[in-house]
């Protein structure tokens, strides 16, 4: 609210916010937080502490039931590490979760989905800034998955046996170097040709927002070249 100039300093913020109802601070850490001002706000009368009651019961009580005040021998969740996240059965139940949270916009002559059995002695060619580069695959708040798990689209083309050649066209997703020779020499000698354009946290996350919905540098470029 503050940075929105909804209020004018922490403690307004903080009475705004206790008023309106919110109990839970994502801070600035411990010599920016807002709410590190509730005591100051409730010596001025500005809030009650039956208001600050009602705010601090359902964090305690989601705290209780979610184990976080009893023995660790009694929380089942304590004892899992790496071996149980990922495991096969955990995998497996990400890459099912994957594949459903795909959105197909259009499938001309029902060119997908790519079958192993139909690969055999086609040649296709994967192009763009996020065709083999795992970096900028994951959006703003993501995990960091261990590099063996992570299957770029060419690492996972290439696992269905098929003749892949590969070109980023551009290092990165800015693309603002674009080299349109190599692009055209790999995507020229191919029967099928996925071009893999997008965004990626060095050009959009949060507090970094773009004037447009157009591809960052010449992805466009690269994407009308392919199809030519």
């Amino acid at each position: 609210m503050l940075g929105h100039h909804y209020t004018h300093s922490f403690l307004e913020t903080a009475v705004a916010s206790v008023n309106a109802g919110l109990n839970l601070e994502l801070s600035y850490g411990l010599r920016r937080n807002v709410f590190m001002h509730i005591p100051q706000a409730l010596a001025m009368g500005n809030i009650t502490l039956q208001m600050l009651r009602d705010r601090v019961r359902p964090l305690f009580y989601t705290r209780m039931r979610l184990g976080e005040f009893d023995p660790p021998a009694m929380n089942p969740y304590s004892s899992l590490d790496l071996s149980v996240v990922q495991s096969p059965e955990h995998r497996n139940l990400s890459l099912e979760a994957a594949i459903k949270s795909f959105v197909l916009l259009k499938n001309v002559r029902g060119t997908l989905p790519l079958r192993a059995q139909d690969l055999s002695g086609q040649h296709l060619a994967v192009v763009g800034p996020f065709a083999d580069n795992p970096r900028v695959l994951f959006g703003d708040y993501a995990p960091v998955p261990d590099p063996q798990y992570i299957y770029t689209p060419r690492r996972g083309l290439e696992m269905l046996g098929a003749n892949v050649s590969f070109t980023a066209g551009c290092s990165e997703p800015r693309c603002w170097r674009y080299s349109r020779a190599e692009l055209v020499r790999v995507v020229a000698a191919a029967d099928i040709v996925l071009v893999c354009l997008g965004t990626g946290v060095d050009v959009e996350t949060e507090a970094r927002d773009r004037r447009d919905l157009s591809l960052p540098g010449h992805q466009l470029e690269l994407l009308q070249d392919a199809v030519q």
